[in-house]
């Protein structure tokens, strides 16, 4: 049973409920674009969209848990990877205007050698996405080749607003606004890690729906579904960049955003005195994360700073999420690892299709071994499994 009392008033600000459940003295942690899209990754994650909306520090919150992060970049790939944007971005953006226009710019004037590139600075994120809109309005007007470096960008998700800030966005003369990513990973011979680009492509998206806020206001705006990804060629500091086509990305994203439960609902569910803040007791932290609902799947370890404490909770429910999605879904009805080890062995329902196909996978995996023929010694030395 919760040891924390009953929901408190409903006069209660979300504002203030936020506030209170990442602790009266932590600041709220901004989302950015990364998170966003391991967010939509994984839309029924209440845990994850309720913690991220109220800007909890999951990293801090995972270590107070005795459940810390094993990812993130370390401070050497950071150091590398501004490095190299600041070369890519060199000479008043000239290389980077020169790579998009190679890629992206057909039938369109070369730009000059000294692009446009607008001062954003502003009070706040709420100022810096004013400006930026401001700017791209300016620029669209000029139909002039435009680089906007590190805009700032505001994207609601789950009823609270997410201040986002791509590398770049580039305004092209026809009114055509371009997302640019810059990464540290190479290219070699014209293709990057596949798993990667697919990240970038990913958060690209996130921007792209940003930018589609912004545009929906202006006349003759378009947003780019291709974004230009930058990286270093071969093994060299040199900037190369290829086109990533996104309309799936920012489909699959948009669809997953607008499925998350606003986060207003998902805090009034929540009782009375509830906090994650870090300081509090690691029991008491556990109680109040358990308290809300979470979909734990084996991808959450490469996106989310709660992954190790929420497989260690699923398997302790000996719940087949742990497995997987799609050993999930291919499971129907069985919730728990128990249970479908008991159909395998026959005692399921006698009615259930599932119950039939894990008993008769079960029993043909048993007829397989007795027929295979036994090891060597020398095998069962090479390989002792």
């Amino acid at each position: 049973m919760s040891s924390f009392p009953p929901s408190g008033p409903p006069q209660t600000t979300l504002r203030q409920r936020l506030a209170d459940l990442r602790g009266p003295a932590v600041p709220p942690r901004p989302l950015d674009a990364r998170a966003l899209a391991a967010l939509a990754a994984n839309p029924g994650c209440g845990r994850r969209a309720l913690l991220d909306g109220a800007g909890v520090d999951k990293t801090a919150l995972a270590s107070a848990l005795g459940s810390p992060a094993a990812f993130g970049q370390s401070q050497f790939a950071m150091i590398r990877g501004n490095s190299f944007e600041a070369k890519v971005k060199g000479d008043g953006g000239a290389e980077l205007l020169r790579l998009v226009h190679e890629h992206l710019g057909a039938g369109a004037e070369p730009p000059t050698r000294r692009p446009h590139v607008p001062d954003l600075t502003a009070a706040g994120p709420e100022g810096r996405a004013a400006r930026t809109a401001l700017a791209l309005r300016e620029a669209t007007v000029a139909a002039a080749w435009t680089l906007l470096d590190h805009p700032m960008l505001a994207l609601e998700v789950a009823g609270s607003p997410a201040y986002l800030e791509p590398d770049a966005v580039v305004v092209h003369p026809d009114g055509r606004w371009t997302v640019v990513e810059i990464k540290s990973f190479p290219m070699i011979d014209g293709a990057a890690d596949a798993a990667k680009v697919g990240a970038a492509a990913r958060q690209s998206a996130v921007y792209v729906l940003a930018l589609e806020r912004v545009a929906a206001v202006l006349e003759g705006a378009v947003v780019g579904h291709t974004t230009l990804l930058v990286c270093p060629k071969d093994f060299s500091n040199l900037p190369t960049a290829s086109v990533v086509d996104i309309r799936k990305q920012r489909a699959v994203t948009a669809r997953q955003l607008d499925r998350l439960t606003r986060v207003e609902e998902l805090a009034a569910a929540l009782p009375a005195g509830l906090s994650f803040d870090p300081a509090r007791p690691a029991e008491e932290l556990a109680e109040a994360v358990e308290a809300v609902d979470a979909a734990y799947a084996p991808d959450c370890l490469a996106a989310c700073e709660l992954a190790f404490h929420c497989r260690e909770r699923s398997r302790a429910a000996d719940a087949v999420t742990a497995l997987g999605r799609s050993v999930r879904g291919e499971l129907g009805a069985f919730t728990t690892v128990g249970a479908a080890l008991a159909a395998a062995a026959g005692t399921g329902p006698a009615d259930d299709p599932t119950s039939a196909a894990l008993h008769r996978a079960a029993r043909l995996r048993a007829e397989a071994l007795e027929q295979a023929p036994a090891r060597t010694a020398r095998e069962e030395a090479a390989c002792p499994c």
